[in-house]
C-alpha cells in the first residue's frame, strides 16, 4: 500500500496534522532506544475521534500503528514502520480535577507534569513520578506502566488508574472502570471473549502473574482474575499500545504531606547497598533509590556543584513523609540505625534534595556517558524481590565480566528495580558490527536466563518492547506464552497495533540503531575534542531521553535547552529531534549526508543558544554541530546573503566606524533601511543595529584607560574589548571601568583588536573562524599569563573563547584564553570575597535578569545572581533564550519563531514585573537580550556593570 493512499484515506475521515516528509520521518525514526524503524508517517491526532478513524484506516489498509508517548521508551515500544501518532500536540489537554474525589480527567499526551502542577493547584499531587516527569505523557506512562522513584509511597502506574477510554485493535470503543469485565460500556465482544480465556487458565495466571510489585513484563493477566475486579482497564496498562489506543483516561490522586525529608546512606558499592535494602523495607520509605559514585562523579567532572555525600561509593538515598519535619527526622534516625551504613545524612535543605533528585532523574543520559565507550540500554530495568536484589547484582556483575562488558548500576532500589547502561560493542570495540550484534544478544539472553533463577522480570517498568519481548519465554511457561498470543487475537486480530512487541516478538537483534554502518562520516574543521575527533561519535552521544522537550514546550525553569521547541512544539525543532536527522544523515539511508535538504530543515530553527552543551545529560551540543553542517554544506559555494552581512557584522562594524554617524543616519531612513534589510537578508520588521560614535578602546583611549601589556603599569584588571561592546554597546565596557576604578582599582582596556569569530562560527564559516581564534588566543595569551584577571564584557564573545576556542584550535594558548578570560561577575565574586569591592546598596530593587543563553549555558550566571542578592536586590531569574540569540532573530524566516520564544518566558516575566513594579530594573548582559527587548517590548535594559555603576 503506497503511502499516498494511506495519507488519502486519513484525509477523507479527517486526520489532517500528517506529516511523511523526510526530516519527520527521520526524527521519528527511533525513541529512547537502540532501535530505528522507519515510520510511513507521522500523525497528530487534534482530537480523540481521530485515534478511532486512525484505528479504522489501519485496519482498512493493514498499516501498523505505533503510538509514541513522548518517545523516551527505553525498549523500543515507540517505533514502528507505519503510522508513529504523536498525542503530544494536541492532545494534551488535563479535562478535569475533582478536588472532592481526588481523581483527574485527561488526554493521552498530557504531560505529567502538566498535570501535576493542576493536582498540586488544588491540595493534591500526583503519585507515580518516573525520571522523565517534565516531559512523559500519561498515555505513555499507562503504555509501559511506568513507575518512578516513589512507586514505594504511591504505587505504579497501574495502581492509579480509576478508568479509561480506548479504541481496541478491533476498532471497538470501550468505556472502562472500577465496574470490570462485566461494566464495560460499548461494542463489541472483547471484554467477554477475554472473561472466557481468563475463565479456562486461571491456574497459570494466579502462580505466574503478580508475583511482585515489579513485574510488568508480558501482559499483566491478575488483572483480569476474579479476586482483582477483573480490570480491563488496568490490564491494558502496561499492554504498550498493542491491544488498545488510549483516548482519555482517569487517574487517582493523593494528599502529598507536609513534610518530605531525605536520608543519605553511603556503602562501600552499590552491591553492598543493595544488600541493606531489605532491612529498610520495615519502614515507611516513599523513596528507595540507589546512585553509583561514578554518574556523581561525571556530574562534579561537567563542573556542577553536588551536594555533600557521605563517604561511600554507592548511596542509597532513603525518603519519607510526615506530618511535621520533626516526625521525618524521627523516622530517618530509625532508618539509619537500620541502614549498616558507613556514613549518613540526613538532607534538610529542599534545594539540595532537589540538587541530588536531578543527579538521579539524569541517571539515564549521565550512566550512558559513565565509561570509556559509550554505554547503552538493551539491559535497561529488569526487577527482582528486593530479598534478591544483593544477589541478583553481584551475579550480574559476574556476567558484565563474563561478557566483557562494564556498566553502572542504579535505580529503584527500594522496589528490587536496577537501571543500567552497558558498553555493548555495537560500534566500539567490536571487529565487526555481527560480532557487536553476537555479544549483544549472547549477553541478553544469558542474563534472562540468570534473571529467571530469582523470579524476577525482564522489565520493572519499562515495558519489553523490541528489545525484550524475544526473551518473555525465559520467564514464562509455554502455556503463557500462548495466553499473550490468544490474548492479543482477540484485541487485536489483525497485528496492526505495535507490532513486534510482547506477542508477536521481532528478534531482540533486530533494526539496531548503533550497528548501523558509518557510511557518510565527513571530515570535520571543528576538533570535537569530546569525541575523538568525530562527528559521528559526537551526534550519537543523543540516547533520545527527551530533556530537549521538557513539560512539552511549555518554558519552564532556568533552563536554555531547546527554545524553538518550546515554540513550535514540533519534534524536528528539538535537540533530539535535530540529532536524529544527523545519525540519519551520517549513517542511514533516509537522509543523503550533511547537504540533504533534510538536515538544514531540522537545523534551521536551532538557535544556536548553546543550551543543550549544559542543560542536555547525554551533552550534545547542537550549535557546533550546525556550524560544522553550514562549513561543509557552504565551503567552495555560494552562501546566503546574511552569512555574508550578519556572519561578518565585526568586519562591517570595523570598517563603518569612521563615518559612523553618517551610517546610522542612513539606516534610519525607511527606504534606506529596507534596502539594507533586504541585502542583508534581515527581517523588515527588526531594527538594525546602532554603530557606537566612539568606540571603547578609543574611548578608553581618550580617557587614560587604554593600554598594552609591557606598554603601561601592569594594572589591577584588564578589559578584553570584544567586537560587539567595542563597536556597538561601548556604555557597558565604560561602566565596567567606572565601577572598578570608583573601588580603587586600576582598571585598563586592552588596545588591541582581537575578535572571538562567534559570527563566523554560528555561520559556518570556519576557516575564518579558525583564523580569527588563532590570532585572537595569541593576542590575549600574554594578559592572561601575567596573572592580571582579563574580564569580557559581551557574554556570547566571553562564552566563545570558553567553548569554541579549543573545538577551532589545538594551539596551547586557546587552552589557556578558553580557561583564563573570566566574566564581570566572576571577577567581582573573587574581589568582593577579598575585600577589595565593596557592592552598593541595592535594597529595594527588583531585579529581573535575562542570562544571555550562552552565558547560562557555558559561562555560568550564579556568581552574578549571588552578587545581585548580596547587595540587597530581590531577582526573578528567566529561563531559556530571548528568542534572538545573535543572527537567528533577525534574518528572514525567523521572525515569528523569534517572537514566539521570547513569549515563553522573557517578556510574560517583563510584563508581569512591571505590572507590579514600574521600577523594575530589567538586567540583559548579551547584545542579542537587550535589541530583542528594544525591538518587542521598548524595554530598555542594563548590563550589571551598568546597574552597580549608577549606584556608586
Amino acid at each position: 500500500m503506497a503511502t499516498g493512499d494511506v495519507l488519502a484515506a486519513l484525509a477523507r475521515r479527517g486526520v489532517t496534522d500528517v506529516d511523511d516528509s523526510t526530516v519527520t520521518r527521520a526524527a521519528y525514526s527511533t525513541d529512547a532506544s537502540l532501535f530505528r524503524v522507519v515510520p510511513r508517517a507521522v500523525v497528530r491526532p487534534q482530537h480523540p475521534d481521530e485515534l478511532a478513524a486512525i484505528v479504522d484506516v489501519a485496519r482498512e489498509l493493514r498499516v501498523p500503528v505505533t503510538m509514541r508517548g513522548a518517545g523516551t521508551s527505553i525498549a523500543g515500544n515507540a517505533v514502528g514502520p507505519g503510522l508513529v501518532v504523536d498525542t503530544v500536540k494536541h492532545l494534551n489537554r488535563v479535562l478535569d480535577v475533582d478536588a472532592e474525589a481526588g481523581t483527574a480527567v485527561v488526554q493521552p499526551g498530557t504531560i505529567h507534569a502538566v498535570l501535576q502542577k493542576a493536582a498540586t493547584a488544588v491540595g493534591w499531587r500526583f503519585g507515580p513520578d518516573p525520571s522523565t516527569h517534565t516531559r512523559c505523557t500519561i498515555g505513555g506512562m499507562i503504555g509501559n506502566n511506568a513507575c518512578g522513584s516513589r512507586a514505594l509511597g504511591y504505587g505504579r502506574m497501574v495502581d492509579n488508574v480509576e478508568a479509561m477510554s480506548v479504541v481496541m485493535g478491533t476498532g471497538d470503543t470501550l468505556a472502562l472502570g472500577p465496574g470490570g469485565l462485566a461494566g464495560a460500556i460499548g461494542t463489541g465482544d472483547v471484554p467477554a471473549a477475554l472473561d472466557r480465556l481468563v475463565g479456562g487458565h486461571l491456574g497459570p495466571i494466579r502462580t505466574q502473574f503478580g508475583r511482585f510489585g515489579r513485574q510488568v513484563s508480558g501482559y499483566s493477566l491478575e488483572h483480569l482474575l476474579p479476586e482483582n475486579g477483573r480490570r480491563l482497564d488496568r490490564f491494558l496498562t502496561g499492554s504498550e499500545g498493542t491491544l488498545g489506543v488510549i483516548t482519555q483516561a482517569t487517574v487517582r490522586l493523593v494528599r502529598d504531606a507536609p513534610a518530605r525529608t531525605m536520608a543519605v546512606l553511603g556503602y562501600p558499592s552499590m552491591i553492598e547497598a543493595a544488600d541493606a535494602v531489605p532491612a529498610l523495607l520495615a519502614h515507611p520509605l516513599v523513596a528507595c533509590e540507589g546512585l553509583d559514585a561514578r554518574i556523581v562523579d561525571l556530574v562534579r567532572g561537567a563542573g556542577k556543584a553536588v551536594p555533600d555525600l557521605p563517604k561511600g561509593a554507592g548511596w542509597l538515598f532513603a525518603e519519607v513523609t510526615g506530618e511535621s519535619l520533626a516526625e521525618t527526622e524521627a523516622l530517618l534516625a530509625h532508618v539509619i540505625a537500620d541502614a549498616g551504613a558507613l556514613d549518613a545524612r540526613v538532607v534538610l535543605d529542599p534545594a539540595e534534595a532537589a540538587a541530588l533528585w536531578r543527579i538521579r532523574e539524569d541517571g539515564a543520559g549521565l550512566a550512558g556517558r559513565s565509561l570509556a565507550t559509550p554505554a547503552y540500554s538493551g539491559w535497561e530495568d529488569s526487577a527482582v524481590p528486593p530479598e534478591h536484589l544483593g544477589a541478583w547484582l553481584r551475579d550480574f556483575d559476574g556476567l558484565l565480566k563474563q561478557f566483557g562488558l562494564d556498566g553502572v548500576p542504579y535505580g529503584h532500589f527500594g522496589d528490587g528495580c536496577v537501571h543500567v547502561r552497558i558498553d555493548f560493542p555495537l560500534v566500539h570495540g567490536a571487529a565487526s558490527i555481527e560480532e557487536g550484534r553476537g555479544v549483544f544478544r549472547g549477553f541478553m539472553e544469558a542474563a534472562a536466563a540468570t534473571l529467571a533463577t530469582y523470579g524476577g522480570s525482564l522489565s520493572g517498568e519499562h515495558g519489553d518492547g523490541r528489545v525484550r519481548s524475544e526473551l518473555l519465554s525465559t520467564m514464562y511457561d509455554a502455556e503463557a506464552i500462548r495466553l499473550f498470543g490468544e490474548v492479543k487475537a482477540v484485541c487485536d486480530p489483525l497485528g496492526v497495533l505495535n507490532p513486534g512487541n510482547i506477542a508477536d516478538p521481532a528478534p531482540l537483534d533486530a533494526d539496531l540503531r548503533t550497528s548501523l554502518p558509518r557510511v557518510r562520516e565527513p571530515l570535520p574543521l571543528l576538533r570535537f575534542t569530546h569525541d575523538g575527533g568525530s562527528m559521528a561519535d559526537a551526534v550519537h552521544r543523543c540516547t533520545g531521553v527527551g530533556k530537549c522537550v521538557v513539560g512539552g514546550g511549555a518554558g519552564t525553569g532556568t533552563g536554555v535547552m531547546c527554545p524553538s521547541y518550546a515554540a513550535t512544539r514540533d519534534e524536528k525543532d528539538s535537540t533530539r529531534g535535530r540529532a536524529r536527522v544527523l545519525q540519519e544523515a551520517m549513517n542511514g539511508d533516509l537522509v543523503q549526508g550533511v547537504s540533504d535538504p533534510a538536515v538544514h530543515e531540522a537545523l534551521d530553527l536551532c538557535l544556536a543558544c548553546k543550551g543543550c552543551a549544559n542543560d542536555c545529560p547525554t551533552g550534545i551540543d547542537m550549535a557546533t554541530y550546525k556550524s560544522e553542517v553550514l562549513h561543509q554544506t557552504y565551503a567552495g559555494k555560494r552562501r546566503p546573503r546574511s552569512h555574508y552581512v550578519l556572519g561578518k557584522l565585526p568586519m562591517w562594524a570595523r570598517l563603518t566606524t569612521p563615518v559612523a554617524g553618517l551610517a546610522n543616519a542612513s539606516l534610519k531612513a525607511g527606504p534606506i533601511a529596507r534596502v539594507a534589510r533586504a541585502v542583508a537578508g534581515v527581517d523588515q520588521r527588526r531594527s538594525l543595529p546602532q554603530f557606537a560614535g566612539r568606540t571603547l578602546r578609543r574611548s578608553a583611549r581618550a580617557d587614560g584607560a587604554a593600554g598594552r601589556l609591557g606598554s603601561v603599569e601592569q594594572p589591577d584588571v584588564w578589559i578584553w574589548a570584544d567586537s560587539f561592546t567595542n563597536h556597538f554597546l561601548p556604555a557597558s565596557g565604560l561602566a565596567a571601568v567606572r565601577f572598578l576604578e570608583a573601588q580603587g582599582l586600576t582598571v585598563r582596556v586592552i588596545d588591541e583588536r582581537a575578535c572571538c569569530g562567534l559570527t563566523w562560527v554560528t555561520t559556518g564559516q570556519l576557516d575564518t573562524a579558525r583564523r580569527i581564534a588563532g590570532r585572537t588566543a595569541a593576542t590575549l595569551a600574554p594578559y592572561v599569563a601575567s596573572g592580571v584577571p582579563v574580564v569580557g564584557i559581551e557574554p556570547s564573545c566571553t562564552a566563545t573563547l570558553r567553548s569554541d576556542l579549543e573545538e577551532l584550535s589545538d594551539a596551547p594558548e586557546a587552552a589557556a584564553v578558553a580557561a583564563g578570560v573570566r566574566t564581570f561577575g566572576e571577577l567581582l565574586a573573587g574581589l568582593v570575597a577579598d575585600g577589595r569591592v565593596t557592592l552598593p546598596d541595592l535594597t529595594g530593587t527588583h531585579v529581573v535578569a535575562q542570562p544571555h543563553c550562552h552565558q547560562a549555558s557555558i559561562l555560568g550566571w550564579e556568581a552574578d545572581e549571588r552578587l545581585l542578592k548580596a547587595a540587597g536586590a530581590s531577582v526573578t531569574r528567566v529561563g531559556g533564550c530571548c528568542g534572538l540569540a545573535g543572527n537567528f532573530g533577525v534574518e528572514q524566516g525567523h521572525y515569528e519563531v523569534s517572537v514566539a520564544v521570547a513569549e515563553t518566558q522573557l517578556l510574560p516575566a517583563v510584563r508581569a514585573a512591571y505590572a507590579v513594579d514600574p521600577d523594575t530594573v530589567v538586567l540583559a548582559d548579551g547584545m542579542s537580550c537587550k535589541i530583542q527587548l528594544d525591538d518587542l517590548a521598548d524595554v530598555p535594559a542594563l548590563h550589571l556593570a551598568e546597574l552597580l555603576a549608577s549606584r556608586v
